[in-house]
């Protein structure tokens, strides 16, 4: 599937109609997905015919991708009810089978590395400090293979150290940086979009013992 095509599919998702933001709910672009999921498979081969986690899949707009790339399951996982029922109408709508689970990333009672790759789009950690670190705690213990996730450009010296240091990562490596969109969704926001830079990291985990290869 080419990049546009991938785009344009996305593009027709449903988005949050009623944005909650104390979850920091904002949707993932159609722009800024389709780049991550496109080049997750076509550069590291990390999508078709593997396991893949959204994390805070939200619309389910990355686990969507996920899933039209080839990936052999896709699991959507989001703590917020009203996201997850809108993930499984666009996942119907493109008739991609996809498993959702209601749960906090930090209760994932997950034992090991069961899926190949998560992707996701985390909170930046405005509202709660250091929720981004949290998910990103849990992505490195279950994915065997790959993380990709969005973070603020800002923080990419923290992030960079946080991961090798503290996190379980073996690599963590800044793809691209992108600008993200924030639409205008909450009243608080003054502008009508607001450009945020964001940088696309790979993060590739410690490989558990027991494993070979």
């Amino acid at each position: 599937m080419k990049l546009k095509q991938l785009e344009s599919l996305l593009g027709d998702l449903q988005q949050f109609s009623n944005p909650k933001i104390e979850l920091e709910q904002y949707p993932t672009g159609p722009h800024i997905a389709s780049r991550l999921l496109y080049t997750a498979e076509n550069s590291f081969d990390d999508i078709s015919n593997k396991v893949v986690a959204d994390f805070g899949c939200g619309c389910g707009t990355l686990g969507a991708a996920a899933a039209l790339l080839g990936a052999e399951q896709v699991i959507g996982i989001d703590i917020d009810s009203q996201s997850l029922e809108i993930a499984s109408m666009n996942a119907e709508d493109l008739e991609l089978d996809i498993d959702f689970v209601q749960c906090d990333i930090g209760n994932l009672g997950w034992r090991g590395q069961i899926v190949d790759t998560v992707v996701m789009n985390p909170p930046f950690g405005t509202r709660k400090k250091g929720v981004d670190m949290d998910f990103l705690f849990v992505a490195l213990k279950v994915a065997s293979r790959a993380v990709y996730s969005l973070h603020k450009t800002s923080t990419r010296d923290y992030i960079k150290r946080a991961a090798l240091r503290d996190l379980n990562a073996s690599s963590a490596e800044v793809l691209c940086e992108l600008r993200f969109d924030v639409p205008q969704l909450y009243k608080f926001h003054k502008k009508k979009e607001v450009d945020i830079a964001v940088d696309l990291w790979r993060f590739v985990p410690k490989r558990s013992r027991g494993m070979d290869g």
